[in-house]
């Protein structure tokens, strides 16, 4: 049996188990953004097509996918769609500035050699190219970051239905936080654990410490990385703020009217 199959076996049985239903879903869920993913590749190969607008359109598919078909359509993961729609739109703009002042697009020294065979003239804009990759790697902390404010912040209003607003926006204020240094480091170990063969590439090169900084490969990493922990951290304010204004909106107007 090919490995991979084996441990996809071993995966959905586990999440299956642990996670009932919901992990099955969640299971499948993954081959399903494997599917948006690539197929935004696909488009992005075409020069006549904007791949900041395909990324966008991915990341929206992406977000219905792990919030409505893992969590089903409820009040929580709609709070939770609205909050990282609103993320993506505020951090597309501080993306796109940050790629062109730092000039991250494109390949760097180190990868030339590589790619000496191939044509660069394939007519796709390198800075849009990298925002999208930068946005598309922070897509599914914000998700999960948002869905992690708004789950217990819903069961806070339930058990407590007459909270005002501006304490269960405290709450979910104080869940942010406490979820908040564990997503940044989940980020910076998921992105830099996958370039520790860059490093010992570096150590080969004799680079020094202020080679590996400024080198392009290194600080689109770095940036990579800062932009997607900006954007979990914005996640946590839009999320509290906007679930704890829908919830008590909806409480007011089930409420009786004198």
């Amino acid at each position: 049996m090919n490995v991979l199959v084996l441990l996809g076996i071993i995966l959905f049985l586990l999440m299956t188990v642990i996670g009932g239903k919901k992990g099955a879903r969640s299971f499948f869920a993954l081959f399903l953004n494997f599917v948006v993913v690539l197929l935004a590749v696909l488009f992005m190969n075409d020069p006549s097509l904007n791949p900041i607008v395909i990324t966008v359109i991915a990341c929206t598919i992406i977000s219905c996918i792990n919030l409505f078909y893992i969590n089903e359509i409820n009040i929580k993961t709609k709070t939770a769609f609205v909050s990282t729609l609103i993320t993506i739109v505020i951090l597309l703009v501080f993306i796109v500035v940050i790629t062109e002042q730092a000039m991250i697009q494109g390949f760097g020294e180190e990868e030339i050699e590589e790619l000496g065979i191939f044509s660069l003239y394939i007519g796709i804009d390198f800075v849009k190219l990298a925002t999208a990759v930068i946005i598309m790697s922070t897509i599914g902390a914000i998700t999960d970051a948002a869905i992690a404010i708004s789950s217990p912040m819903y069961e806070a209003f339930y058990h407590h239905p007459h909270i005002s607003r501006k304490d269960l926006f405290k709450f979910g204020m104080s869940i942010g936080r406490d979820i908040l240094g564990t997503s940044a480091n989940t980020l910076f170990f998921a992105f830099f654990g996958s370039y520790l063969a860059l490093l010992i590439w570096f150590k080969d090169l004799s680079y020094s410490i202020g080679e590996i900084v400024n080198s392009k490969i290194f600080s689109a990493e770095m940036i990579t990385i800062f932009c997607a922990s900006t954007g979990v951290t914005l996640i946590i304010p839009i999320t509290a703020w906007i679930s704890a204004l829908y919830f008590v909106k909806i409480r007011d107007k089930k409420a009786p009217q004198p």
